[in-house]
């Protein structure tokens, strides 16, 4: 079931143009935060669930808050 979903998914982002590293980050992206309140922001218990060390995780974890805020910054100068 899930191998249909995501060949859907993988379609999709073909036709839109969508390059491997920007998917893959994005997947990782949002497997790390869908983990991370699961375990209701938990670090050490999600590093654990996804098998990754803890200090990978926080690691990633600060790229993308980084990225959130770089991002937010480029679209409110964007607006103006």
């Amino acid at each position: 079931m899930i191998h249909n979903r995501l060949e859907t998914l993988i379609d999709e982002m073909l036709e839109g143009h969508i390059l491997l590293d920007e998917a893959i980050g994005e997947f990782e992206k949002l497997y790390i935060k869908k983990a991370l309140a699961k375990n209701r922001q938990h670090l050490s218990k999600t590093a654990v669930v996804l098998g990754i060390h803890r200090n990978t995780l926080a690691k990633r974890v600060a790229t993308y808050e980084k990225q959130d805020r770089n991002g937010s910054r480029v679209l409110k100068r964007a607006a103006r």
